[in-house]
């Protein structure tokens, strides 16, 4: 089969690769039919090359149809029309009857120190091949995919991989009060998902900061009031904008949807590069203990968020040094919440929204829609924001 493959920092080739089996009964083989390039795959292409290897398989927003199913997989079978869930959680251990299938205890990548396998997603995750590919093998798949109906396009569902869940939880995270404001920095797809579901779970006001015009555009578009950070001169100013039209105060929540990458933090970016270009026996131990990340978004959130408030982290941070103010998160009395979205817990509040009526804007969220053998430039283009990219989907 052909498959999207990592070979090195900026370096994606659409390869050919052996195609997967069925190697456990728990195991699903699906021909997918549509994969989303993910902004957490920008972050491997650039800054977590450290725990990459040659030949990994990158992806991990699928959807596609059930070619062939283990024995202990009673309720798929092949013919099935499934989106799959970019973590992997077999839905009995304490945590995935918790509510927390990211630290699924099946699958935890337990020689790391880390959570729940992710498909594509280094070794830190367990090096599980990725979905943008023709096929993939879903290990725990009598818990993870998700059955939908025959009929409508692939882009009403294909969000449910990741980027509807992980908005979901970003905002439910949150605790917007009833009438209440948030704030979401970065519009990429998961801010600017975050930002319709907060209008749709009834905030009051809802603010988005980007430097991107299209992705300045299309949030105001859906009714969002946005900040062009290349009208202020630094992060005070734009901090105090947003306080002036929230009574001096601040929003009640500010969504982090930006991350380790985030504009600024020449220092931190120099050092990420470094890391990224040393070798990998070298790079990978200095990136687990030394690892920082560019915290401007971070620390523009604990500014401008209101004293009480509360801080809502959906892009990936992955710093293991990083200086974080803590007497001022004391002193403000802020509540931060964090971490890989949970997509089992969120499906059932989100599919009575993926309707006809599409109140979301699913059906016309992706902004590109290129070939799998058209990933290189894809890449590219995402990454350095070209052509009015915010989703690229691609079609094996």
């Amino acid at each position: 089969m052909r498959a999207v493959t990592w070979q090195g920092k900026r370096d994606v080739r659409v390869e050919s690769v052996p195609d997967p089996h069925v190697e456990e009964p728990t195991d699903a083989v699906i021909r997918i039919t549509s994969t989303g390039l993910c902004g957490s795959d920008l972050h491997l292409y650039e800054v977590l090359t450290p725990f990459m290897a040659p030949g990994d398989i990158l992806g991990h927003e699928p959807m596609g149809i059930v070619e062939e199913v283990g024995a202990a997989v009673p309720d798929l079978q092949a013919g099935d029309r499934v989106v799959v869930p970019f973590q992997i959680a077999c839905g009995t251990c304490w945590m995935c009857l918790t509510g927390l299938p990211t630290q699924c205890e099946t699958t935890q990548v337990s020689a790391e120190g880390m959570g729940a396998a992710l498909f594509g997603y280094t070794r830190l995750y367990g090096a599980v091949p990725g979905a943008q590919a023709e096929y993939l093998r879903v290990p725990q798949a009598q818990y993870g995919p998700i059955k939908i109906p025959e009929g409508p396009a692939d882009d009403r569902f294909v969000y449910l991989s990741d980027v509807l869940p992980t908005a979901w939880q970003a905002v439910r995270y949150a605790a917007i009060p009833p009438g209440g404001t948030v704030a979401v920095l970065g519009l990429g797809p998961i801010g600017d998902m975050a930002c319709r579901v907060a209008r749709l779970q009834g905030a009051e006001h809802v603010f988005g900061v980007d430097l991107v015009p299209e992705r300045l555009r299309r949030a105001r578009e859906r009714g969002v009031e946005t900040f062009d950070l290349r009208g202020f001169d630094d992060e005070k100013e734009l901090v105090a904008a947003v306080r002036d039209v929230t009574d001096g105060r601040g929003p009640d929540a500010v969504i982090d949807a930006v991350g380790t990458e985030a504009h600024g933090g020449a220092a931190a970016k120099l050092a990420q590069s470094a890391a990224a270009l040393l070798p990998r026996r070298i790079g990978a131990p200095f990136a687990e203990r030394f690892s920082v990340d560019r915290l401007s978004a971070l620390y523009t959130a604990i500014d401008m968020v209101r004293r009480g408030g509360t801080i809502s982290l959906s892009g990936v941070y992955g710093g293991q040094a990083d200086p974080i103010p803590l007497l001022t998160l004391f002193d403000k009395q802020i509540q931060l919440r964090m971490g890989q979205a949970n997509v089992r817990r969120w499906v059932d509040d989100i599919l009575p929204h993926l309707t006809d009526e599409d109140p979301l804007g699913v059906d016309d969220f992706a902004t590109h829609r290129v070939p799998l053998e058209d990933a290189p430039q894809a890449y590219r283009m995402f990454q350095q924001k070209q052509d009015g990219a915010v989703k690229v989907l691609m079609k094996p």
